[in-house]
């Protein structure tokens, strides 16, 4: 019997062809979905390099400078350490520091950043403090704040944001800026309402979407630093296996065992490969502009 509404059910095929939300969003967004993968793999093995490697620091002299092989699938380096186990666990230090780096520089920005677009005397005395620290390169600050203190992985993680903390007061600063000129904003002024209120409310939320896309590229650009400052002796202790160290202690031994850095180097890259990927694909999203033209 045909149905008595006046509106037609959709045919079965056309609710197959239908696309969630979502998959239409990762359509769209391929790069976040690559970089996303790439991550939580090493992420998962980050965690679980007790079981997936052996002790990093096991010297076996009998065992030096083997070729990769189904025993020692990255080889092994001049004092017989196993490459793969010191790689695996480099990983946790290469994204302990780039996601801690990102963390704190992108707080301790954000609430800089917003007080200076929205006091105009705290901004003349704060940002010439930031254009300070900006003329200054940002790993020879790094290797002065850690050779002036004990090397150890908080060192190197304050070390680190230090120099990256005026890029995001910049750039929370002029997003402020632009917002506080808002009428709404200045109607909020107007009818007495409280700053604390206005910069939480109406401010804070404006500045999220490039804080977030800033906090990849400072995640980033940590990992490389960290992996600089190690290469040089002035990062983690010898006792800490990251990339850094490895590719440093490897490169005696570059024509001999080249394994020794290709490895470090190839994860390396790859993990700020991932970083960049999800840090323009979520620019691509979060951008209104660029959203309405995809």
């Amino acid at each position: 019997m045909a149905p008595t509404s006046g509106t037609a059910a959709p045919a079965p095929a056309a609710l197959a062809g239908r696309k969630s939300p979502l998959r239409v969003w990762l359509g769209r967004n391929p790069t976040i979905v690559i970089g996303v993968l790439i991550l939580a793999t090493l992420f998962v093995s980050a965690v679980l390099a007790p079981w997936l490697a052996e002790d990093p620091l096991t010297f076996e002299p009998i065992n030096r400078l083997k070729r990769p092989s189904a025993e020692f699938w990255f080889g092994t380096d001049q004092f017989g350490r196993d490459v793969y186990s010191r790689v695996i666990y480099g990983t946790r230090i290469s994204l302990a520091v780039g996601v801690s780096v990102a963390i704190l520089a992108t707080a301790i920005g954000l609430a800089l950043g917003i007080v200076c677009g929205y006091y105009r005397r705290a901004d003349a005395v704060v940002m010439r403090i930031m254009d300070g620290m900006m003329a200054i390169p940002s790993i020879l600050l790094a290797i002065a704040l850690i050779t002036l203190m004990r090397a150890s992985l908080t060192i190197v993680i304050v070390a680190i944001t230090l120099p990256e903390i005026p890029r995001v007061v910049r750039l929370v600063r002029s997003v402020v800026l632009t917002v506080r000129a808002q009428p709404y904003i200045e109607a909020a002024i107007g009818s007495g309402t409280r700053n604390l209120v206005i910069m939480v409310r109406h401010i804070l939320p404006n500045t999220m979407a490039p804080l977030i896309v800033q906090a990849t590229y400072v995640c980033a650009s940590a990992i490389l630093t960290e992996a600089g400052l190690s290469f040089l002796g002035a990062g983690t202790p010898p006792e800490i296996p990251s990339w850094g160290n490895v590719i440093s202690l490897g490169r005696s031994f570059f024509q001999l065992a080249p394994w020794i850095i290709f490895f470090p180097g190839f994860l390396l890259a790859i993990t700020v490969l991932a970083i960049n990927l999800v840090g323009d694909g979520l620019r691509d999203t979060l951008d209104p502009r660029i959203s309405r033209r995809m």
